[in-house]
């Protein structure tokens, strides 16, 4: 059903993406550059912090191969921003455009397909000055950063697929919205953004971390643009991740499908 219901609506999704971009911001005067202008913010406030306030650029180089701490966090930061939206804004995609369901003819799943989207269209642009600001820093370009291009679809995919379930349950119960909104702050410590999983000291955590598909798509940006290690270089870690991946988008297709046709009793 879902796959169906996105046949023939390929340029309507892309423009819906763009209005839902629009709409989020309608009302401020630099509209949705407020989209960028909030990451660029907090990752200023992390270099001042690093950088400037306490010297932990080189002092704390989590790579261990001289790379400035900032720019560690740099990259661990810019597809978290996107994850971070993509779970939210995913989850309350169908009670936020209600209308769609309610009062109009309109293939459901592809709602969360265009908000989703539109927080690509932002990770984009953030993509693009991490990498600049990279090389001005004298980051050298490397033939891994071609990975980029697996890792950024492959995490639109994933996340798109979570929000499968988690939008029809959130338009069924706030609660489970709220719960969400709720356990984001946790995921950000528990996922290897600020720090580097691999080199936890336990090795039975270490391992455990595996099971956090964040850390997958943290790990492997910076694999894409600081390290250059080569794509599955863990396959143990790969193979948990489209382990999950698989029973995401089961589960995903299994819930959406339970439960649209009681979406417009509910909205």
């Amino acid at each position: 059903m879902i796959w169906n219901d996105h046949k023939g609506f390929g340029k309507q999704i892309f423009i819906l993406a763009k209005n839902e971009l629009i709409k989020t911001y309608k009302g401020a005067v630099i509209g949705p550059l407020w989209a960028v202008v909030k990451p660029v913010f907090t990752l200023f406030v992390y270099w001042f912090a690093f950088a400037i306030g306490v010297r932990g650029g080189a002092a704390r180089d989590e790579l261990g191969n001289g790379t400035p701490y900032f720019i560690f966090l740099m990259v661990g930061f810019v597809p978290w921003f996107f994850i971070n939206d993509a779970i939210l804004m995913g989850s309350k995609s169908i009670r936020a455009n209600s209308q769609f369901v309610t009062k109009v003819s309109f293939p459901v799943s592809t709602i969360m397909s265009y908000v989703t989207l539109s927080r690509l269209f932002v990770h984009f642009f953030l993509s693009i000055l991490m990498y600049v600001y990279m090389l001005l820093a004298g980051i050298q370009p490397m033939w891994s950063n071609l990975e980029f291009f697996y890792y950024c679809p492959l995490m639109f995919m994933f996340f798109l697929a979570l929000s499968w379930s988690t939008a029809p349950m959130c338009a069924f119960s706030r609660d489970f919205e709220n719960m969400i909104v709720s356990f984001m702050s946790g995921l950000f410590w528990l996922s290897g953004i600020i720090y580097n999983s691999y080199t936890i000291e336990y090795d039975w955590l270490r391992k455990i971390m595996y099971f956090n598909p964040i850390n997958y798509f943290v790990n492997g940006y910076r694999k894409a643009f600081l390290t250059g290690a080569p794509l599955f270089d863990n396959s143990t870690e790969t193979i948990i991740f489209f382990a999950e991946f698989a029973v995401i988008t089961f589960l995903g297709i299994f819930n959406f499908t339970r439960l649209r046709k009681r979406l417009p009793d509910v909205l």
